[in-house]
């Protein structure tokens, strides 16, 4: 993967950069690890701004790699001790994001390993569904926090229930595990090669 600059935040879909090219977007829970793990992804330990403070992330925020190709740190769902409008401009954001962004080419839904899926993850990979078909990989984050067995036990407990058309991979940002599995996945996508 090439070397990740940022490009720029937006507030709104009316700030976004031009929807050329091709992107994949990392979305997930309020600490659930979306800017470790794009961080993990590019080598670049402060590219995306990491907090143990829930909604830290409050912008859609778009780091190129090169001509055409980006990553997307989404605004996290869920907890967060932000204002209720601040919540709902998050939502705007997230859904015309997703829902209309024509050069979005793979989502990567990161999910705390020892929560599983939540209802807000459940309800995200729903609506997601009824509006457009794209690829969906799910890292299941944290993966340091459990021990090997358990970390096997919930993944394969998260692959009957998210079902085959969705790839987990345990990810640890400490560890190590699964960044290799993550780049590659990512890889494939923006090259545009065939799942």
């Amino acid at each position: 993967m090439p070397a990740a600059v940022f490009l720029k935040s937006a507030a709104s879909a009316a700030d976004f950069p031009p929807d050329a090219g091709r992107e994949v977007a990392f979305v997930g829970r309020s600490n659930s690890g979306k800017s470790t793990a794009v961080n993990a992804v590019t080598g670049a330990r402060k590219l995306a701004r990491v907090s143990k403070t829930p909604g830290r992330t409050q912008l859609v925020n778009f780091f190129s790699l090169d001509e055409g190709r980006r990553l997307v740190d989404l605004p996290g769902y869920g907890f967060a001790r932000v204002a209720p409008d601040v919540q709902a401009r998050w939502r705007r954001a997230l859904e015309t994001y997703l829902a209309e962004r024509v050069s979005l080419v793979g989502l990567v839904l990161t999910m705390d390993i020892r929560r599983g899926l939540t209802s807000l993850d459940d309800r995200l990979l729903r609506w997601l569904r009824s509006r457009r078909e794209l690829p969906v990989a799910v890292l299941l984050t944290k993966a340091d926090k459990l021990g090997r067995g358990a970390a096997l036990e919930r993944q394969r407990e998260l692959e009957q229930e998210l079902g085959a058309d969705i790839e987990l991979v345990r990810f640890s940002a400490v560890s190590g595990e699964g960044v290799r599995e993550a780049k590659a996945l990512i890889d494939r996508w923006l090259s545009g090669a065939q799942q």
